[in-house]
C-alpha cells in the first residue's frame, strides 16, 4: 500500500504543506515543476486523490487520467510548446520513486527514443 497523507510527498504538496512551484491546477489535479528537471520544461501532474500509480488511477478514476493529460497539454501550450512527452512510470523497476500517481510532461528540447 502506498503511503497516504503525512507519509506521501505528493499528498503533502497537494495539501500545501510542502512548497512547490505550482503552474496550473484543476479541481482534480495539480501541476508543478519537477525539482530535478530532465528538460527545460518538466512538470509533474498529479491527481489530488491519492492512488499509487497510473494503473490504479485508471481503475479507480478513469476520467482523472484524461484530466491529467489535458492539464499537461495546457501547461505545455501555455509554455509555448506544441511538442511534448508524457510519461507515467508505474512501479519501481519503471523508475517510479514516489508512489502517488503522477504524469511527467517534458518539453523544450528534442527528446530521443528510447528514453533509457
Amino acid at each position: 500500500m502506498a503511503p497516504v497523507g503525512d507519509d506521501c510527498l505528493f499528498c503533502r504538496i497537494v495539501a500545501g504543506e510542502i512548497p512547490a512551484e505550482v503552474v496550473a491546477e484543476t479541481d482534480a489535479a495539480v501541476a508543478f515543476r519537477d525539482v530535478n528537471p530532465q528538460a527545460p520544461v518538466h512538470v509533474l501532474v498529479v491527481p489530488r486523490q491519492h492512488v499509487a500509480d497510473a494503473a490504479e488511477l485508471a481503475d479507480q478514476a478513469p476520467a482523472t487520467v484524461a484530466e491529467l493529460v489535458g492539464l499537461a497539454r495546457r501547461v505545455a501550450v501555455d509554455a509555448g510548446h506544441d511538442s511534448y512527452r508524457l510519461v507515467f512510470n508505474t512501479g519501481g523497476d519503471a523508475g517510479q520513486t514516489v508512489f502517488h500517481a503522477h504524469l511527467h510532461m517534458l518539453a523544450g528540447r528534442s527528446l530521443t527514443w528510447p528514453p533509457g
